[in-house]
């Protein structure tokens, strides 16, 4: 385990640094001054840098289910390690799972011939296909938002990019002979709650969704079995969705003619209705008031330079970073480097589908000493863009406030 200090050290863009102590500084003075938001100060006082079994030292969270965030560096390369990816949990009970015992049932009212897979199965009898995409929680960067609101107060780490293995699921659906009034189709992993009362853990996909080609049923992620923490043997691959429907340690799969009613499809995840500019909706989950999170916000994060690093004057900065929304393409990125007044175009890096992260580059001579305040904004190819104050939500969803950094220049 690492110490406090290594993790104040180390974590997203220096903001989280010395605690309450931190918040008494002409530092932290002016970093609210450029809208930074800043974690509660609970979360400062227990977040330690902290390995679970097969990763390195991740943002610990909670232990109890865990949750823990990839700290920024990891994002300077586009693929996410293994080993660093960020884990999620709703319930503390998760099962090492045998692979060679492991079936999928196949079934619900409205298939005509259920049926169960093996791993082998999986891995033979379909079409295997490869992509990449970003899994990215609902709640990420929960904790910068103000007011603060309940949940994992997750800073910007709680999301990672793969590439993803597997089969599609439409192919493991149609194997089921699907009928005419399928309307959804129910996933249910094999991690549990710590006490019968607990309500599990299952989502459901309205079933154009579930038949989209880019849906998987993973089994290997960057060309590695899929790790223990991130839903090993199989899981869900909802690319463009956030992760709340990437169904870890799958076990079953049910094609249903009404909608799934539970704790987490019909209470949890969902935000005030009209309130985002989304275009996937989940109809037959709606109401009059709210409606289901579905498909992730476009955003941008700058992954190489701390909040208040210092340069020399004369030293030509880089910026790198990465951009990412549902699956629209990121048709650009541009940086400010006077607070938002002007706005120069960033150098956009490799495509790696449209569904991954998108990296972007820009470099600036700073002119003179002083304080600079950066930003970084990104669009996709339907217009959409990040916000510059959060769309507050009771649970702290989707939040892509525009990303600022502040540089001095000595």
């Amino acid at each position: 385990m690492h110490s406090r200090r290594q993790f104040l050290r180390t974590s997203a863009g220096g903001l989280l640094i010395a605690g309450a102590a931190w918040t008494n500084t002409p530092a932290f003075a002016a970093a609210a001054k450029r809208g930074l938001s800043t974690l509660p100060a609970g979360t400062l006082e227990t977040a330690t840098l902290d390995a679970l079994t097969g990763k390195v030292p991740l943002i610990k969270r909670s232990y109890r289910p865990p949750n823990f965030e990839t700290p920024l560096r990891y994002f300077n390369n586009v693929i996410t390690p293994n080993n660093a990816f960020f884990v999620r949990y709703h319930l503390s009970q998760i099962p090492d799972v045998d692979a060679s015992t492991w079936r999928l049932g196949i079934g619900g009212d409205a298939v005509d011939n259920p049926y169960e897979l093996t791993l082998d199965q999986l891995m033979h009898e379909f079409e295997q296909v490869e992509l990449v995409a970003v899994c990215q929680c609902a709640g990420n960067r929960r904790g910068l938002s103000q007011p603060h609101v309940a949940g994992v107060q997750w800073g910007y780490g709680a999301m990672g990019n793969a590439k993803w293995k597997g089969v599609r699921l439409r192919d493991i659906l149609n194997r089921a002979g699907v009928t005419k009034t399928a309307l959804e189709v129910v996933a249910d992993g094999a991690d549990t709650g710590p006490l019968e009362q607990t309500p599990d853990f299952s989502k459901s996909l309205p079933i154009w969704k579930a038949l989209d080609e880019n849906a998987l049923i993973a089994y290997a992620m960057n060309d590695a079995p899929l790790p223990h923490w991130n839903g090993f043997p199989a899981r869900l691959v909802v690319p463009g969705w956030t992760g709340t429907y990437w169904l870890k340690h799958l076990t079953s799969l049910n094609v249903v003619t009404q909608p799934y009613k539970n704790f987490w499809m019909s209470t949890a995840y969902r935000i005030p209705k009209d309130k985002f500019a989304l275009v996937d909706r989940f109809v037959s989950q709606e109401t009059e008031t709210n409606t289901p999170v579905t498909e992730v916000v476009v955003n941008s994060l700058i992954t190489n330079v701390r909040d208040g690093q210092r340069v020399r004057l004369g030293q030509p900065v880089t910026f790198n970073g990465i951009a990412w929304d549902a699956g629209y393409g990121i048709s650009g990125v541009e940086v400010s480097v006077d607070d938002g007044k002007t706005w120069r175009t960033a150098e956009l890096g490799e495509f790696h589908g449209r569904f991954s992260f998108r990296p972007f580059r820009y470099v600036f001579k700073p002119p003179r000493k002083g304080e600079y305040t950066i930003l970084a904004k990104a669009i996709n190819r339907i217009g959409a863009s990040q916000t510059f104050e959060a769309i507050f939500n009771p649970a702290g969803y989707h939040h892509n406030v525009v990303h600022r950094l502040g540089l001095r220049v000595v």
